[in-house]
C-alpha cells in the first residue's frame, strides 16, 4: 500500500529478489517536498494495471524561457482522482560525457529534485540524459535556475538533435581507439542550438563508442554512430598467445572459428591474420586482451541510420565513412555531420528518421549530397534489380 492508495497489484512487485521500482517510489514519497505526487503516481499506475489502460497524456507544450526542448509535458487524464499528478512533467539534464558523476554532484541533483519535484529519477534514459520524473509547470523555471546556476544544462527532446552520448573511452578502457568523451563533449557544445531549439523533421541521435564492442549500442540506436577503429595490422604478441593456449583457451574454437570474415588462422601455437580481410570487429582483441592490440593508426568509422521500431521497423546503421581521423578540434567530423543533417532536413517528411529517408531515396543521392565517394564498405546488400541509371558526371573521363 502506498501513502493513501491501496496498491495490491504493485505490492506484489516488491516480493521478488530484485530491487523494485515500487519500493523506490514509496521512498520518494517520504523524501520529496511533494509527497502526493509519488503517492498518486502509484495510485494511477495501480489503476492502469487493474483496468489495462494508460492514463497519461500530453497536453500542450511546456518548457523554460529560451529553450524549445529539455522538458516533456505530461499530464494525468484523471486529475480529479489523482490531483498529485495532474501535472507530471519530465525534466532532462545533459549528462556528463561517459556518465561520470561525483557523489557530491548526484546528491546536489537529488536535493534540488526533492525540493521541486517528485524525487523520482531515471538514470539514464536511452538517449543519455539524466531524467527527472514528475514536476509541475509552476516549478520549471525555478528548477532550471537552480540547476543552471550550478553548471548543469537541460538535455534535449522533441524534433531536435538529441543529447550526444558516449562510452567511458580512454578514461577507463585501454582498447578505446578514439577519445570518445572529448568527441562527445565537443559535439555537445557545437550543436547547442540544434539541441535546445527543435527545428528538425524528427529526432537525430549521435553516439560515440571507442571501439566496435560498442558499449553504448550506437550501431543499433543512433542516427549517427561514431565508432573507434584503426588502420593497419593488428599487433600480435605470440608469446602471450601461447600463454592463453597453455591456460586452457581453445583458440581454434573461441577465436579463429568465431571470426566473422574468416581472416585468422592458428598453427604451431601462433596466430596469423590476413588484415586486408579483417572488418575490425574487436572480437579477438576483446577475448585475448594481452596478446592482440589494435593497429597503431587510430580513427573512426562513421555509420548512419539506425533506429528503434517506432514508425516503421528497426534499422541497423550503414557504414558511410570507413575511416576518418578523429583529432581535436574535429572540424572534418562536425562539417560532415552538418552536411548530413542539411540533406535530411531538406528531404525528410515529418517524423521521418534519416535511415528511413535513405531507404526511400537511396544511398546514392545521400552520398552525393554529403560529398562522400562510394566505397565497398557502404554496400548493405547486393542490388536486387538489373537496372542502373548513370548520370553525366559518371561518364566523364577522370
Amino acid at each position: 500500500m502506498s501513502g493513501k492508495h491501496k496498491t495490491p497489484m504493485l505490492d506484489e512487485l516488491e516480493k521478488g529478489p530484485w530491487p523494485s521500482f515500487v519500493t523506490e517510489i514509496k521512498k520518494a514519497s517520504k523524501t520529496s517536498s511533494m509527497p502526493n505526487m509519488a503517492d498518486d503516481e502509484l495510485g494511477q499506475v495501480e489503476k492502469s494495471y487493474r483496468t489495462k489502460r494508460g492514463y497519461w497524456k500530453h497536453g500542450g507544450i511546456v518548457g523554460v524561457l529560451g529553450y524549445g526542448g529539455g522538458v516533456i509535458g505530461r499530464y494525468s487524464s484523471l486529475p480529479e482522482e489523482f490531483p498529485g499528478v495532474a501535472h507530471f512533467h519530465t525534466v532532462r539534464l545533459n549528462q556528463p560525457s561517459g556518465f561520470f558523476y561525483t557523489a557530491e554532484a548526484l546528491k546536489m541533483i537529488c536535493d534540488i529534485w526533492d525540493k521541486y519535484g517528485s524525487g523520482m529519477t531515471n538514470v539514464h534514459g536511452s538517449t543519455g540524459d539524466l531524467v527527472l520524473l514528475g514536476t509541475t509547470t509552476e516549478h520549471l523555471e525555478t528548477i532550471f535556475a537552480e540547476y543552471s546556476s550550478r553548471g548543469w544544462d537541460l538535455g534535449s527532446s522533441g524534433s531536435a538533435m538529441r543529447t550526444p552520448s558516449c562510452c567511458v573511452g580512454q578514461a577507463r578502457c585501454e582498447w578505446s581507439n578514439i577519445n570518445s568523451m572529448d568527441i562527445c563533449n565537443e559535439l555537445t557544445q557545437h550543436f547547442q542550438d540544434q539541441m535546445h531549439r527543435p527545428s528538425f523533421p524528427y529526432k537525430f541521435k549521435i553516439k560515440v563508442s571507442g571501439c566496435a564492442c560498442d558499449c553504448v549500442a550506437a550501431i543499433a540506436r543512433a542516427d549517427c554512430s561514431i565508432i573507434g577503429t584503426w588502420k593497419g595490422n593488428i599487433q600480435i604478441d605470440q608469446a602471450e598467445v601461447k600463454k592463453y593456449a597453455d591456460a586452457g583457451m581453445d583458440i581454434q574454437k573461441e577465436i579463429i572459428e568465431m571470426c566473422p570474415t574468416n581472416c585468422m588462422s592458428y598453427k604451431n601455437s601462433q596466430i596469423k591474420i590476413a588484415d586486408a580481410e579483417c572488418n575490425r570487429c574487436m572480437h579477438c582483441i576483446a577475448k585475448m586482451t594481452k596478446a592482440l592490440r589494435p593497429g597503431k593508426e587510430k580513427g573512426a568509422t562513421i555509420l548512419i541510420g539506425s533506429k528503434a521500431p517506432i514508425v516503421v521497423g528497426s534499422l541497423l546503421s550503414w557504414v558511410v565513412v570507413p575511416f576518418i581521423k578523429c583529432e581535436a578540434p574535429y572540424t572534418e567530423l562536425t562539417e560532415m555531420i552538418e552536411k548530413i543533417i542539411e540533406w535530411w532536413d531538406d528531404n525528410a517528411k515529418p517524423r521521418e528518421r534519416i535511415g528511413e529517408l535513405i531507404e526511400v531515396k537511396g544511398m546514392r543521392p545521400f552520398l552525393e549530397a554529403i560529398g562522400v565517394p562510394p566505397q565497398p564498405q557502404q554496400v548493405f546488400e547486393p542490388r536486387k534489380d538489373p537496372f542502373f541509371f548513370w548520370s553525366e558526371g559518371d561518364l566523364e573521363r577522370k
